[in-house]
């Protein structure tokens, strides 16, 4: 096979690829989205009910198969940890260990909520597409007669959504988070590495402190 040749069937070969990734979009809809993400966790939730009270660790795992791999983890961060994720006021490597560790006591944060679950539902509101990129669908989940609104910020990640940021009856928890962040860096004399290790995130202190 000729350079020619090799150098056509290349360049072909890229454009298809990059035209596939350029023209990706997700599949469903956000409000089909986020069904999924709640369907399957209730799902779980509900088969496994009476492991959960004593059992941590097995709520740990349901969150972390049916809700951890829909979460942008990266968006999040960035949101999170604010003026300190940029390449001025960190390195790539503290913004790596800032995500893997929120993402993990985020996991603890879902985990603790979910321990308490008995059987609660929810319903959806009625989906307005306003910001194609990043929509938000809410739903509320009902416990005890009390509706909870949870609106779920979403990213267009190309081939599916993911959960980009999260608000709790109007608490906005990425902002809460940063805020806790920003003060334990205060707390620890503006040191980032020890920050990032002893950063957790308290999603119920964060709703609490705004009743």
């Amino acid at each position: 096979m000729n350079t020619l040749v090799k150098q056509t069937l290349t360049a072909s070969i890229l454009s298809t690829m990059l035209a596939g990734t350029a023209f990706a979009a997700p599949s469903e809809t956000p409000p089909a989205f986020i069904k999924k993400v709640a369907d399957g966790l209730i799902t779980r939730l509900k088969a496994d009910q009476s492991k959960l009270q004593n059992n941590p660790a097995a709520v740990k795992a349901i969150v972390r198969q049916n809700l951890d791999p829909y979460i942008d983890s990266q968006a999040f961060t960035r949101i999170v940890m604010g003026t300190y994720a940029t390449n001025q006021n960190s390195t790539a490597a503290q913004r790596a260990q800032f995500e893997k560790n929120f993402r993990e006591t985020l996991i603890e944060n879902y985990g603790s909520a979910f321990a308490k679950y008995s059987n609660q539902s929810y319903t959806m509101r009625p989906f307005k597409s306003t910001n194609p990129t990043n929509p938000v669908v809410t739903i509320d989940f009902i416990n005890n007669g009390e509706k909870i609104p949870v609106s779920f910020q979403l990213a267009d990640k190309g081939s599916q959504w993911k959960i980009r940021n999260i608000n709790v009856s109007g608490i906005d928890l990425g902002l809460q988070f940063r805020n806790q962040f920003a003060a334990t860096v205060k707390r620890n004399g503006g040191n980032l590495d020890k920050s990032i290790a002893n950063f957790k995130p308290d999603a119920e202190a964060a709703v609490e402190k705004k009743k």
